[in-house]
């Protein structure tokens, strides 16, 4: 029963849609980090696993959902609307034949991901690229692995740069790193992150601060 960690923050409008969708078998996780819209409530009404995170971070919020899981095989995923829980399943099935890391690459609908934000990930994934041959095209936030090899990761990312920290520490660990494709819908409400331009920045930064380790 994979369990399906979901950091939250004011998402009251896409819960019901993304939880709903939620596979059989499929346990959500979600990590509330400091919603003011009931959030937290509603999950709990939808017989999801809720978890209070204070400290303000994507990656507070992923490690607290992980500190929480109990299920050999973890996943991670945005629960704004923009993914389709679905897609865990093949993601899922790929850990069975042999991958450590399963990544999402995002395949968006018209209007789903703002073009600064996009044109960010082909940088960032560029870089991963050049610095480590991983032939990764997104850094995206839909993932799958088992849950005792990302604790021995050593995660110590808070913030926007645990996507990036998690792949770069899976492959120095000789991960074997697949990546599939998956639909990137247009969000409920306005993303904390890509939605603006100021959140972009923020989030390349954190995710340079990783790849400063790497060298060319």
């Amino acid at each position: 029963m994979p369990d399906v960690i979901l950091p939250v923050l004011d998402e009251a409008e896409a819960l019901p849609g993304v939880l709903g969708a939620m596979p059989d078998g499929y346990r959500p996780i979600v990590v509330d980090n400091g919603s003011s819209d009931g959030s937290d409530e509603i999950a709990s009404r939808l017989g999801a696993l809720v978890i209070n995170e204070p400290r303000r971070g994507f990656g507070a919020a992923c490690f607290a959902g992980l500190m929480a899981a109990a299920d050999d095989v973890v996943c991670f995923m945005d629960c704004d609307g923009s993914l389709d829980p679905e897609d865990l399943v093949p993601m899922c099935s790929a850990l069975q034949d042999g991958a450590d890391l399963v990544v999402g690459s995002r395949q968006p609908e018209a209007g789903a991901w703002p073009v600064h934000a996009r044109i960010a990930n082909r940088v960032l994934a560029y870089e991963l690229r050049r610095r480590t041959g991983l032939g990764l095209s997104d850094i995206g936030p839909m993932r799958a692995m088992r849950r005792e090899g990302l604790l021995a990761l050593g995660m110590e990312d808070r913030r926007s740069g645990w996507p990036l920290e998690m792949v770069i520490k899976a492959d120095a660990a000789g991960w074997a790193i697949v990546e599939l494709p998956v639909t990137y819908y247009r969000r409920s409400g306005r993303s904390k992150v890509t939605g603006t331009a100021r959140g972009t920045i923020q989030a390349i930064r954190d995710m340079s601060s990783h790849l400063r380790t790497k060298k060319d």
